[in-house]
C-alpha cells in the first residue's frame, strides 16, 4: 500500500485535485493520504474534500489528518509540498515596500525582490521538512509545488540527497494555449521546453511532426484577439523567436523591457484578455478578496451535491506517483539540479527540462545549449537567484542586497543606493521570520 503525505494540505484547491487525481490510477486507490497543515481548520476543510471524493468514487483509500509533519512523514512513499510560509499579513510587504521605491510588482511569488525575501523565509521550513523526510522516509520523493519553486529546490537539492523535483503546470498550460491559437489538438503536439521555471523555452513545438512556430507567429500577428491575450509573452515571441511559459503577467517582472515606466505598464500589462494581463499586486489583491468568503466557498463546494469532479486533471503529480510505484512509465517538465543538461547555463543550477520516470525514480534528459536569443535572461536570473540561495543558507544580508542588484526589474528602475535603502528596510521588515540571519543590515 502506497503512503502519499500532503504537506501544506490546507490548500484546499491544491490538495483536492491532486487527490482526486491520484485515486484515478487503480495502483494508487488503495492509499493512505496523510494530510498535514499547521492550521487546523484548513486541515479539517481538506480532510472533510478528500474524504468525500474516496466515498464518491468509492476508493478503498484511507485518510489521516494530522498537525505533526513527522507523523505524516513517517513511512511515505511520496511526498507533495504546498507550503506557505507565512500570511498575507506578513507577505504584502514584499510587494509594498518595492513599490514605495518604485519597483511594481504583479504577483511577486517567484523571482526578484518580492520572491527573493519569500524564499528567505521558506528556505529554512523546506529544508526542516527534508531533514525529516531523511529520517522518516529517505526513499520517499518530494514532489514540489511551492513557490519560489528554483531557490527552494536549488536549496532542497544542495542540502539534501532527498530525491525531489519541482512541478508548475505553467508548461503543459501553456503548450495547450499554443495548440488552440493554430487550431490543434494536444495529442497531435510534440514539444520539447527548457530553461528555468517559469522561464522555460519552448525549443521544438510540432504539429504532426512539423514545425508549428510559424501558425504560431501568423496567429500572434494576424489575429489581434490572440495577440491581446498574451501582450507580454507576444512581444517577447516576437522579439526572441521562441515562446516562454507562464503568464504575461509573471513574466513582465521577470525583465527589463514592461515594468519600468508607467506608460510601459500601460501599454503592455493593462488590456491584456489572458488570466493574468500584469496588473500591480495582482495576487495580493486576489487574497485579499478571499479573505472575507474563503469559508464560505469552501462551505459551498462541500454542501454541492454536484460538486465532486473524478475524471482525471493535467497535473503532473499523479501521474508521477503512479510511474514511481511501478505504473506506466511518465515524462513531464520538472525542476533538478542541472548535471549538463543545458549547456549554456551554470552547473548544479535549478533547471526545468524534460524528466523520465519509472520505477527506478526521475531521469532528466539532456537537452543541450538554450538558444543565445534568450539564454542570458535565463543566465542573469539564475546568477541572481544562486546568490539569495546561498544568503538563505548562510544568513549574509549583503548577499541578499546583492542579489537583488542584479535583478532585471530593479536594477531599471533604482540605483545602487536606492537597491540597498529598499533591500534593508525589506530586511527589517522581515527580521521575525528570519532565524537564519544574526543581523539585518547591509554592511
Amino acid at each position: 500500500m502506497t503512503k502519499i503525505a500532503f504537506i501544506g494540505a490546507g490548500s484546499f484547491g491544491f490538495t483536492r485535485k491532486l487527490v482526486r487525481d491520484i485515486l484515478t490510477f487503480p495502483r494508487l486507490e488503495d492509499a493512505t493520504l496523510a494530510l498535514m497543515d499547521i492550521d487546523s481548520e484548513r486541515l479539517d476543510f481538506s480532510r472533510q474534500a478528500v474524504q468525500r471524493i474516496v466515498d464518491e468514487g468509492e476508493y478503498p483509500a484511507k485518510v489521516e489528518a494530522t498537525m505533526d509533519r513527522q507523523e505524516a512523514l513517517e513511512g511515505a512513499d511520496a511526498v507533495l509540498c504546498t507550503i506557505l510560509s507565512g500570511g498575507v499579513d506578513v507577505w504584502q510587504h514584499d510587494i509594498l515596500i518595492p513599490k514605495s521605491y518604485g519597483v511594481d510588482i504583479n504577483v511577486g511569488d517567484t523571482r526578484g525582490p518580492s520572491g527573493i525575501f519569500r524564499a528567505l523565509r521558506t528556505i529554512p521550513v523546506m529544508l526542516d521538512i527534508v531533514k525529516d523526510m531523511e529520517a522518516l522516509c529517505p526513499d520517499a520523493t518530494m514532489l514540489n509545488y511551492t513557490n519560489p519553486m528554483a531557490m527552494l529546490c536549488r536549496a532542497m537539492q544542495r542540502e539534501s540527497f532527498i530525491q525531489l523535483t519541482g512541478l508548475c503546470h505553467s508548461v503543459q498550460g501553456t503548450a495547450a494555449m499554443l495548440a488552440r491559437w493554430i487550431g490543434a489538438s494536444m495529442d497531435e503536439i510534440e514539444y520539447t521546453c527548457a530553461g528555468i521555471n517559469h522561464m522555460a523555452w519552448y525549443l521544438k513545438y510540432e504539429w504532426n511532426g512539423e514545425d508549428a512556430y510559424p501558425m504560431i507567429h501568423e496567429a500572434v500577428t494576424e489575429n489581434e484577439e490572440i495577440y491581446n491575450e498574451e501582450q507580454v509573452r507576444n512581444e517577447m515571441f516576437l522579439h526572441l523567436d521562441y515562446y516562454v511559459t507562464e503568464s504575461s503577467g509573471h513574466n513582465s517582472e521577470y525583465n527589463w523591457w514592461f515594468r519600468k515606466r508607467p506608460d510601459l505598464i500601460e501599454e503592455y500589462c493593462t488590456e491584456g484578455t489572458g488570466w493574468n494581463p500584469g496588473h500591480y499586486a495582482y495576487i495580493l489583491d486576489q487574497y485579499r478578496n478571499r479573505e472575507d468568503t474563503w469559508k464560505d466557498d469552501i462551505r459551498e463546494w462541500l454542501e454541492d451535491e454536484n460538486a465532486v469532479d473524478l475524471e482525471r486533471g493535467h497535473e503532473y503529480a499523479a501521474s508521477i506517483i503512479n510511474a514511481l510505484q511501478g505504473g506506466r512509465p511518465y515524462k513531464f517538465n520538472g525542476n533538478v539540479p542541472n548535471t549538463q543538461l543545458i549547456t549554456n547555463l551554470p552547473e548544479g543550477a535549478c533547471v526545468e527540462v524534460p524528466v523520465y520516470v519509472d520505477s527506478g525514480g526521475l531521469h532528466p534528459i539532456h537537452v543541450g545549449a538554450l538558444p543565445p536569443q534568450v539564454a542570458p535572461l535565463n543566465r542573469i536570473t539564475v546568477a541572481s537567484e544562486e546568490m539569495a540561495v546561498e544568503a538563505a543558507l548562510t544568513g549574509d544580508p549583503r548577499l541578499v542586497y546583492q542579489s537583488i542588484v542584479y535583478d532585471p526589474l530593479t536594477a531599471a528602475v533604482l540605483s545602487l543606493e536606492e537597491i540597498k535603502e529598499m533591500v534593508e528596510e525589506m530586511l527589517d521588515q522581515n527580521r521575525d521570520y528570519l532565524p537564519q540571519f544574526e543581523h539585518f543590515k547591509v554592511e
